[in-house]
């Protein structure tokens, strides 16, 4: 039951029992987007664009990297239900299953 105090107005309701990220830790995951960037920027000079397939893979590899680490903290993915992460994995999934259908159509595999 609440009490009288907390049913006065600007008095915020206890939010839930986890604990979100400090700012430090918001932070910290700029700093690794920001050198999961540059590790891609850096992979797309280094690697021989005759290696297609080897540049695909990685820079697919480093851009689900940056795409879980901003679901998860900055989209609060990682201290919401888990109906909601396995939304997000299913499109990922489907995501990756169309361009790599894609991928293969005009590039000639099967045929």
């Amino acid at each position: 039951m609440a009490t009288a105090h907390e049913l006065q107005p600007g008095h915020h309701a206890p939010v839930d029992a986890h604990a979100h990220p400090t700012g430090r830790q918001y932070v910290t995951v700029a700093a690794i987007l920001s050198v999961i960037t540059a590790a891609e920027v850096a992979v797309f000079y280094v690697i021989p664009h005759t290696a297609h397939a080897v540049l695909m893979l990685v820079l697919a590899v480093l851009a689900i990297s940056k795409f879980v680490l901003v679901v998860a903290f900055y989209m609060h993915l990682k201290f919401d239900a888990r109906l909601l992460t396995w939304l997000f994995a299913g499109g990922l999934v489907t995501a990756v299953a169309m361009i790599t259908g894609l991928w293969a159509l005009f590039n000639g595999w099967g045929g």
